[in-house]
């Protein structure tokens, strides 16, 4: 494994939309694993190969809804599509390609999306809260968007570091 750079919103990359993936071979292992050492050094919840400089439709999403005595773990998506969704929670949300920078942003509570695995198989999977959160933003990604463009407002560092409360 190594860690890859994580591009920043400056960079034309990610305003593009990520290809298919088609061949699920040791490239694409040898990726997901690089993304997944890099999402753990980062502290983040989420990752989308475009990210590291990379155009395919592939990510990955920290699953932080575990129960007592289990370890959070992380669901590689690759070709990922949402196929339901259900509420809405509004909170801050940030990105490793927005370093410093937090808004406002409304999400679905619960998503559920098709995706394949690293090996091509199908599978379903049904995310809620933050989960389901990351999984939009992440899933943004791929179709070129940022969080940004969906964001009520930006939040103060005030704000952000717990001073103040959104009602």
């Amino acid at each position: 494994m190594a860690l890859r750079n994580i591009v920043t919103k400056e960079d034309p990359i990610l305003y593009k939309t990520s290809r298919e993936v088609k061949q699920f071979n040791i490239r694409l292992q040898q990726l997901l694993d690089d993304m997944a050492e890099t999402l753990e050094k980062s502290c983040g919840v989420g990752l989308a190969a475009v990210q590291v400089g990379v155009l395919r439709r592939a990510v990955l999403v920290l699953e932080t809804n575990v129960g007592e005595g289990e370890d959070e773990h992380i669901i590689e998506f690759i070709n990922p599509e949402i196929i339901e969704v259900e509420g809405e929670q509004t909170g801050a949300e940030g990105c490793l390609s927005v370093p410093g920078e937090y808004g406002l942003v409304s999400r679905p509570m619960r998503v559920k999306a098709r995706a394949q695995n690293r090996y091509g198989a199908w599978f379903e999977y049904e995310g809620v809260g933050l989960t389901a959160r990351c999984m939009c933003h992440e899933f943004d990604h791929l179709d070129g968007h940022l969080f940004l463009e969906k964001c009520e407002r930006m939040l103060t560092e005030e704000e952000v570091n717990g001073g103040s409360e959104e009602e």
